[in-house]
């Protein structure tokens, strides 16, 4: 028994070679002008369309992407004025979601540190955020906890997280930490709390 055939224009499709093809909704290569392939409405002048002509210097037009996506990453991280064209209610938007969830890391790295600020914990972290370029959740977490500690508002349970971060983060074979009152001595890679 043969295979049954597949209707005329399918078919074609199965013995048409695939490189052949045009790519779908573009014009024939002969049927455009090229001087009027880049013209804006109506012939008005070159269309902008975000992308370098070819014979563009491409680092230029990098260097003015590359600037406009830094201007972007101030604006939704706090660190800058937020850049024209965009709406600024989305722009808070997705700034205060993004703090949202850098709190979240911090609070994950760092849980004394949250538990001791509590309800407070999210407007602690946003003021203290103001204006600071992330840097990830454990380091973030260990600036808030010396900057904490250095105004005097560290309580003992984050001071004893900070004293065990620090005596972790020294080289060699032993590590002590002191944060306040807490004291933390690291032999190897087991950390203990000496006082609390």
């Amino acid at each position: 028994m043969t295979p049954p055939t597949p209707p005329e224009p399918v078919a074609d499709l199965l013995d048409a070679d695939p490189m052949d093809a045009e790519p779908p909704g573009l014009p024939d290569a002969g049927s455009v002008d090229a001087g009027s392939a880049n013209m804006g409405p109506a012939g008005t002048g070159p269309a902008d369309t975000g992308w370098a002509d070819a014979g563009a210097d491409v680092g230029l037009v990098g260097s003015g992407l590359a600037a406009r996506q830094a201007a972007l990453v101030a604006a939704l991280t706090g660190t800058g004025p937020d850049p024209a064209g965009f709406d600024p209610a989305r722009l808070a938007a997705a700034r205060a979601a993004l703090l949202a969830k850098r709190a979240g890391e911090v609070a994950h790295a760092w849980p004394a540190l949250a538990r001791e600020c509590g309800a407070d914990w999210r407007a602690t972290f946003a003021a203290w955020a103001a204006g600071r370029a992330p840097a990830g959740g454990y380091a973030d977490g260990l600036a808030l906890a010396r900057h904490r500690l250095a105004a005097g508002a560290l309580g003992p349970a984050a001071a004893a997280e900070l004293a065990l971060a620090l005596a972790h983060a020294r080289r060699g074979p032993i590590g002590v930490g002191r944060a306040g009152r807490a004291l933390a001595l690291r032999l190897g890679p087991h950390s203990r709390l000496l006082r609390p």
